[in-house]
């Protein structure tokens, strides 16, 4: 089966890989479009020090691949955390970088974090949630002279933000802002909520989903390994009108590397075919259990 045109791959999925290597097995699985991953200590195919010349090197690797670029998943420090004046001028600095990056790939958006690697606040969760939220705007301010959106992975275990009550917080601070939501099915399901409700909170927000599978606690898993239903995920966005894109970000630990191109395109069939087939949303509700071959590798390391 073709790859959906509203499906891409996450260069995340091949962190192990130099970004031309992981970009050459992207395109050779079949797929027009990547997220391209720009996160420090989960992915390093965009370099946290950057400057003109790596700009220059990251757009013209992903430009020279001919694979379409929908979003660049990048960071820029801790948007909770409290910055002196010079630390605010470096951060801006760097998302400037990043948005030149961006622009530069043809992408449509930039994604930021929602805070710290850390459920814990800096000071406590209603001002860490402003100062999120001031960053997140002013951030949307800067990619907008860019010709940019700015989105933000709302709920993220790890982060601040990790459960639905963050999320719903920090989504209504963003009300007067135009920045967008990214879904995650893999970071619903392990906070204990279900993609239905993410859904019905956000649905007119979401502008991007990222797809891996999960159980309670544990967004490692291959597509067919957690408890992710994905069909019902697929249908709830269907049902509030979502038209954007998917990517599978199968930043797992349950596959070994060699194992991962075979992964991939098993996940891409299964999910085009949700995609392409709203009977098909009727008959599947699960990956089957076997789907990624492998056992689920238990919990977060």
């Amino acid at each position: 089966m073709r790859i959906s045109d509203r499906l891409g791959c996450s260069t995340i999925s091949f962190r192990h890989l130099p970004l031309c290597d992981a970009l050459t097995v992207i395109g050779d699985l079949g797929f027009d479009e990547i997220d391209l991953g720009a996160l420090p200590g989960v992915c390093d195919h965009v370099p946290f020090t950057l400057n003109g010349p790596a700009v220059t090197q990251v757009a013209d690797e992903v430009i020279g691949s001919g694979l379409r670029v929908r979003t660049v998943n990048g960071d820029i420090g801790d948007l909770n955390t409290v910055l002196d004046v010079p630390g605010h001028g470096e951060r801006r600095a760097h998302l400037q970088q990043l948005l030149d990056l961006t622009a530069r790939v043809g992408a449509v958006a930039l994604v930021l974090p929602n805070g710290a690697l850390s459920h814990r606040p800096v000071v406590d969760l209603d001002i860490d949630i402003s100062r999120v939220t001031m960053e997140l705007a002013a951030a949307a301010e800067l990619a907008a002279t860019f010709d940019l959106q700015l989105w933000v992975e709302s709920l993220h275990v790890l982060r601040l933000c990790h459960s639905l009550p963050e999320a719903t917080q920090l989504t209504k601070a963003l009300a007067g802002s135009p920045v967008g939501v990214v879904m995650d099915f893999s970071h619903v399901v392990a906070s204990g909520a279900r993609l239905e409700q993410f859904v019905d909170l956000f649905g007119d927000r979401i502008r991007h989903v990222h797809l891996r599978d999960a159980t309670t606690g544990n967004i490692h898993h291959s597509i067919g390994n957690g408890a992710v239903d994905f069909a019902a995920g697929v249908a709830a966005l269907d049902s509030a009108g979502y038209d954007g894109h998917f990517a599978l970000e199968l930043e797992t630990r349950d596959v070994a590397d060699a194992d991962r191109p075979a992964a991939t395109a098993r996940a891409a069939g299964f999910v085009s075919a949700l995609l392409q087939s709203t009977a098909g949303l009727a008959r599947t509700t699960q990956a089957p259990a076997s789907f990624a071959g492998h056992t689920p590798s238990g919990g977060i390391s």
